[in-house]
């Protein structure tokens, strides 16, 4: 799949990110919402990391291929399961809720609902390159390191997407949760 630059924020969207700034929500007081999404997105950034080692890894073969191919195939379901079911919930629950509780930043949810789909095509992407590899029996074989060297760009696209991805939806999430003292999602 042939990735697209994706459209970020524009100034007018990030309208509640200038009065919440982004250092400011450490002293913040977060709604149990904010923390919970902040935290699945932390999630997901340290499983975006472990891949990308992983694949680097068993690519290179610099470690114990058998031990970390089973290793890898467990982060890479939990973290594509989860990005899936992150992305439904966000997408049939909250984004609808916050476009109307915040008309004026209905474009940034837009835009979000956007990169979810470019999102998923890139995860599918990467679940099929990791399902070309992990079909390889043996882990040594040159055609499993090339498979997870595959893989493991497949990861950087998906993974420098996702992590823009992920600090726009801050931007624009947590500071409407704060401004609205967590009664925007409940």
């Amino acid at each position: 799949m042939e990735r697209s630059t994706p459209i970020r924020l524009s100034e007018e969207l990030l309208v509640l990110s200038r009065l919440y700034p982004r250092e400011s929500w450490p002293g913040a007081n977060l709604s149990d919402l904010a923390r919970f999404w902040l935290g699945r997105h932390a999630l997901f950034r340290r499983l975006d990391e472990a891949i990308r080692g992983m694949t680097s890894h068993l690519a290179q073969e610099q470690q114990d291929p058998l031990r970390l191919r089973i290793s890898f195939a467990h982060t890479l379901e939990t973290f594509l399961g989860g990005l899936e079911e992150h992305h439904t919930v966000e997408d049939q629950h909250y984004f609808p809720r916050f476009r109307l509780g915040e008309p004026r930043l209905a474009a940034g949810f837009d835009l979000l609902d956007r990169d979810h789909d470019r999102l998923h095509g890139a995860m599918l992407d990467l679940a099929a390159c990791s399902a070309k590899a992990l079909a390889v029996a043996d882990p040594q074989a040159r055609a499993f390191r090339d498979a997870m060297a595959a893989c493991h760009a497949a990861q950087i696209g998906l993974g420098e997407d996702l992590l823009q991805h992920l600090d726009d939806e801050e931007d624009l999430v947590v500071p409407l949760l704060l401004d609205r003292d967590g009664r925007a999602g409940g």
